[in-house]
C-alpha cells in the first residue's frame, strides 16, 4: 500500500472556505475511484465524498451543496473544495484511491 498526499488544510471561520488537494501517482489515480473521508474527535472515520472513473460524484448528506470533488486528470490531483464551511466539519480529511490506499491526512479546523 502506498501513501497519497493530501494538502490544503487550515484553520477558518464559520461559513469560509478551505479547497484540500490529493497528489498521486499517475497509474493509481487512473485507474481508481478517488473519495475523501473525515475523523472527527471520538467518531469513525466516514465518506465524504467520491467521484469515478467516469466522474460520477456522490456526497453525504451533511455536506450536499457545500462540497464539491472533482480529479484533474493532467496533474493526477483530486480536489475538495469545500464552501459555508461549520464547525462540525472540523475533521482530519483523508484521501483514498480505490479501497486500498490512503494518504496521511490533513487537519481542517473551523471556528465558531
Amino acid at each position: 500500500q502506498v501513501r497519497l498526499v493530501e494538502s490544503g488544510g487550515g484553520l477558518v471561520q464559520a461559513g469560509g472556505s478551505l479547497r484540500l488537494s490529493c497528489a498521486a501517482s499517475g497509474s493509481i489515480f487512473s485507474a481508481n475511484t478517488m473519495a475523501w473521508y473525515r475523523q472527527a474527535p471520538g467518531k469513525q472515520r466516514e465518506l465524504v465524498a467520491f467521484i469515478g472513473l467516469r466522474t460520477i460524484t456522490n456526497y453525504a448528506d451533511s455536506v450536499k451543496g457545500r462540497f464539491t470533488i472533482s480529479r484533474d486528470n493532467n496533474k493526477n490531483t483530486a480536489y475538495l473544495q469545500m464552501n459555508s464551511l461549520k464547525p462540525e466539519d472540523t475533521a482530519v480529511y483523508y484521501c483514498c484511491a480505490g479501497g486500498d490506499y490512503w494518504g496521511q491526512g490533513t487537519q481542517v479546523t473551523v471556528s465558531s
